[in-house]
């Protein structure tokens, strides 16, 4: 029986070719703009993730603070400065911090040659390139040698790099960091991230901690960063580091005032925040597209059902069921909403391919090498999503026409001009 029904669709809509293949075009741009719409908000928060990505997946980054409880003995509103001993007590506490560093930044005069700027100077340690994304595309990164040994060595940022050396190789050259003696050990691409704290990573260079502290005074650190052992463990490991310090400096661990962290989980809300409203808006306009095809396949198929009304009358006084007649009506509106949806997301697919990618970060960083571009790809989660809005708006659509041809009086029918 439903394979007899199915036939007598395909033979309705073969009847009418034109008027079956506009209102299946309605249902194809539908689909089709609900399928690009999502896939260029998952395209939009991917690109974002990457900026924030780039800072460093696993990053925390702790501040002093000031104390806002009476602790240890001590009074309320001492300032808290973090200081080596701080960083050695957090990695003793437990085993949830995996890699940690002391961050001490100065701006300093930097000069080459005949050319002379100040610039950001970072004295950091070796974990510092793991645990904040620092890869060099040129040379190497610090290593434990040049920190035991003071060494006076350099990693220059990209837009820094750029300002000095041009597009010539900086590797192995020498440079004077207030006025000593530094040498050029690596350089790093650019680097397309969306938060930063004292100077974008670009426009920063990079020294061992130890050789920092013979040019200026780093007893207390700004920052400490850390990463934990796994991203689940991030909470964790800040109370880790928050018990540690606490215990050294004598203030509750539970002051909220005493250290300033934040991590991947301060993140969150702000990717979030931007991407989820923006992929609701788009998906609403993609659904509300496709809906006008939904509409224009209820009005088709409404015309339908009163050109056919003497053959509805005739069936229902042969003996048809009323529940065949709104099967075989819902079957030719699934049908059309099925032929087009195959189509749509198949011109979908092309539509992604032959764009490919979109700029969006390129141009903020002064950077054409595509990594800052917005790519189109489907997912299988929003061809899920595409498809069940389909299969929705096509039920939907069908049922008005169905309901009306299955409850007609065969006598009003058979009468019907």
């Amino acid at each position: 029986m439903l394979f007899e029904i199915l036939l007598q669709a395909w033979d309705a809509l073969r009847r009418n070719p034109v008027r079956s293949a506009l209102t299946m075009l309605g249902i194809v741009w539908g689909i089709a703009s609900v399928t690009l719409l999502m896939a260029y908000g998952d395209g939009f928060r991917g690109v974002l993730v990457r900026g924030f990505d780039a800072f460093g997946k696993t990053a925390v980054i702790a501040r002093g603070g000031q104390t806002s409880e009476q602790a240890g003995g001590e009074r309320a509103g001492r300032r808290i400065q973090l200081e080596k001993e701080d960083l050695e007590a957090a990695l003793a506490e437990g085993n949830y911090i995996k890699h940690a560093s002391l961050e001490a930044m100065s701006r300093q005069p930097v000069e080459y040659n005949t050319q002379l700027a100040n610039m950001a100077v970072r004295g950091v340690y070796p974990q510092f390139g793991e645990i904040r994304n620092e890869v060099a595309s040129e040379g190497r990164w610090l290593n434990d040698d040049d920190i035991q040994q003071a060494r006076r060595v350099v990693v220059f940022g990209s837009y820094v790099k750029k300002q000095m050396f041009g597009n010539r190789s900086a590797t192995g050259e020498t440079v004077r960091i207030a006025g000593v003696r530094f040498t050029v050990i690596g350089t790093m691409d650019p680097k397309m991230q969306l938060s930063n704290y004292f100077s974008p990573d670009d426009r920063s260079i990079f020294i061992p901690f130890t050789a920092a502290a013979q040019i200026w005074n780093t007893r207390y650190v700004p920052v400490i960063v850390f990463s934990p052992i796994n991203p689940e463990f991030e909470q964790r490991a800040i109370q880790q580091f928050k018990n540690a310090v606490a215990k050294r400096q004598r203030f509750s661990p539970k002051d909220p005032r005493a250290l300033n962290l934040f991590g991947r989980e301060q993140f969150r809300p702000i990717i979030d925040g931007i991407t989820i409203g923006l992929q609701t808006l788009l998906y609403f306009i993609g659904l509300l597209t496709l809906g006008i095809g939904g509409v224009g396949l209820m009005n088709i198929m409404l015309v339908a059902v009163q050109e056919r009304t003497r053959e509805i009358g005739l069936r229902l006084a042969l003996g048809a069921k009323r529940r065949w007649v709104l099967t075989q009506f819902m079957a030719e509106a699934l049908a059309i909403t099925a032929f087009g949806g195959l189509i749509g997301i198949a011109l979908s697919y092309l539509l992604a391919w032959w764009i490919g990618s979109l700029p969006m970060l390129g141009a903020l960083f002064q950077d054409d090498s595509g990594r800052g571009d917005l790519v189109l790809q489907i997912s299988p989660l929003t061809l899920a999503m595409s498809t069940v809005a389909l299969f929705l708006v096509g039920l939907l659509s069908g049922m008005a026409p169905a309901i009306r041809a299955s409850r007609m009086d065969p006598a009003t029918a058979l009468r019907w001009e």
